[in-house]
């Protein structure tokens, strides 16, 4: 049977998509749960225009993020924090300290599962610290540690 998806499926396709599948998943699955559509004329002719409409949004949200991804790596991020005498911090700078002060910054709210740290920071100096924007967009920002 050919559908219409009405929202991405997972293995399946995205919004929009003109898949075939097994009857039985489409009626007993895919309809119901409001997932999918049967794909007639009219309602294929709507499908290009939904596919048309979400691949324009997706690249508008593309965009938006390699220019986010610009104006971040354009300088270095300054963190402050105790730190003793040889360098080392009292404590450690966290994931979740890293989009605190992106969030600060400006540019928008940033959640610390956007940032990835390899381990927390426990040194004065600097970091590469990798900030993902969207799953094409992954830019990689230097955090400077600063000691109060």
């Amino acid at each position: 049977m050919r559908v219409i998806l009405q929202r991405e499926v997972d293995k399946l396709g995205q919004r929009g998509d003109l898949v075939e599948v097994a009857d039985g998943y489409a009626r007993n699955y895919l309809i119901p749960r409001g997932l999918a559509a049967a794909a007639t004329g009219g309602a294929v002719r709507h499908a290009q225009r939904l596919r048309s409409g979400h691949e324009e949004r997706s690249r508008k949200v593309l965009a938006e993020a390699q220019a986010l991804a610009e104006s971040l790596t354009a300088q270095p991020l300054r963190v402050r924090a105790k730190a003793g005498g040889d360098g080392r911090l009292f404590g450690s700078i966290t994931a979740a300290d890293v989009a605190r002060e992106l969030s600060a910054r400006g540019g928008g709210a940033f959640d610390r599962r956007q940032v990835h740290l390899d381990e927390p920071i426990r040194n004065v100096g600097s970091h590469p610290v990798s900030v993902r924007l969207h799953p094409d967009v992954s830019p990689t920002l230097t955090v400077e540690v600063v000691a109060e």
